[in-house]
């Protein structure tokens, strides 16, 4: 990978917000992955929907959306972006005792939106703990990492693994 000039800092070294003014608005998609590990019995309440604070995946859902919608209000450096779409999954492994957590963004705009994917996979994943946590404190969320992304100067992206 060579090195490349990072654009989050101004000439004397301090941070700034890039200026994106005079890109082109192109379509943008980013999907993002995430899991959180825990006790299988902490999995199979969630699924018959025991967990005394309610539907944990419906929460977590609204949660993940509602972050991808406030990305610019909690990493400094992004840009406010009107979202076109925000969707998460769910997927259950019973095997691992874990849920995975998926999220795919879209926009039309001058940067991209992979930094709403990983929000919004990683708050929903804070909502599962959060939900979860008076019967399993030793969840572990994990594995959080961009999947794939399309659109801007640097084209398409597709993790290998």
């Amino acid at each position: 990978m060579k090195e490349k000039e990072l654009s989050h800092f101004n000439e004397e070294g301090r941070a700034r917000m890039v200026d994106v003014g005079d890109k082109e608005d192109t379509q943008r998609m980013a999907i993002a992955k995430g899991e959180v590990v825990m006790q299988p019995e902490t999995l199979r309440l969630i699924k018959k929907g025991k967990i005394i604070k309610g539907d944990v995946l419906a929460v977590a859902q609204v949660a993940g959306i509602m972050a991808a919608k406030q990305t610019s209000q909690v990493i400094p450096m992004c840009h406010p972006l009107m979202l076109a779409s925000v969707d998460l999954n769910f997927e259950i492994n019973e095997e691992a005792h874990k849920i995975i957590i998926k999220s795919k963004v879209k926009t039309v705009g001058k940067t991209g939106v992979e930094m709403e994917a990983l929000t919004a996979v990683a708050v929903a994943g804070l909502t599962i703990y959060d939900m979860c946590k008076a019967v399993d404190r030793g969840m572990t969320i994990k594995a959080i990492h961009l999947v794939e992304k399309i659109g801007g100067k640097s084209g398409h992206y597709l993790r290998s693994k």
